[in-house]
């Protein structure tokens, strides 16, 4: 008993020494107050400019509204503008460094995990990739997300792409060389490559549409539709998380 005290002892002064000399809250041969500064740095480069790259000689950073919220574990990079009172959650990539620029629009809401990025849209020589853009009031766009839009959870919108206002793009969902109109739903796990959706369409759970024929025959977004007033939900709560973080 006396020589598991002396040992208790022994241990409680080394952890003291440590703690006092800086070892363990800092590492060896750290400087005072740079491990501070390094997480001051790291919790700003989930936002940075995109590299420059054979396709891309200029560096260009984030344009973020004021009232929207990106949180820390989420990333933002490159040529992205994101709107007013937009909520971007843990996890979620906005990547625009090969594929540029991403818009999103006012009011819409970038849940956990989910991934926005596209294709090329120059070539190593500088000239546009047409095939890979969407054009949106003459604009180029590698992807586009228009004003309400809820991107849920895991979802994906890989340009070139483009999501009209007031959209659902549900769980697990993927928009790939797509567009998709106003109003619309994509329920969870469905997807829409190479297809327009039309407005007012939705695309039932597990749903893979690859023909512009089948999209044609996808079935309207009624009063009687279940997930008719899902969007209105949805963006209501991520605006009002948007404000409450950042108040």
């Amino acid at each position: 008993m006396k020589f598991n005290r002396i040992f208790m002892v022994l241990l409680l002064s080394l952890a003291l020494t440590l703690a006092g000399s800086g070892c363990v809250s800092q590492g060896e041969g750290a400087e005072e107050g740079e491990n501070i500064e390094a997480g001051v740095e790291n919790e700003v480069l989930n936002i940075r400019a995109n590299p420059v790259t054979p396709w891309n000689p200029e560096s260009t950073e984030p344009v973020i509204d004021p009232t929207a919220y990106i949180h820390p574990q989420a990333s933002v990079i490159g040529d992205v503008t994101i709107g007013a009172s937009v909520m971007v959650s843990p996890m979620a990539s906005v990547r625009s460094d090969e594929g540029m620029p991403i818009f999103v629009g006012d009011e819409s809401n970038i849940q956990d995990g989910v991934v926005l990025h596209a294709l090329e849209t120059v070539d190593e020589e500088g000239e546009p990739v047409e095939k890979n853009q969407v054009e949106v009031d003459g604009k180029k766009y590698a992807v586009y997300v228009g004003e309400r839009v809820s991107l849920a959870h895991q979802s994906q919108v890989h340009g070139p792409a483009y999501v009209g206002n007031d959209t659902f793009i549900g769980m697990q969902a993927l928009v790939f060389k797509a567009n998709v109109g106003n109003n619309c739903v994509l329920e969870p796990t469905s997807a829409a490559i190479g297809v327009t959706i039309p407005d007012g369409r939705y695309v039932p759970a597990g749903t893979v549409v690859t023909t512009q024929a089948e999209a044609d025959r996808l079935p309207e977004v009624t009063d009687n539709y279940t997930y008719r007033h899902t969007n209105e939900g949805v963006v209501y709560v991520n605006v009002n998380l948007a404000e409450g973080y950042n108040a």
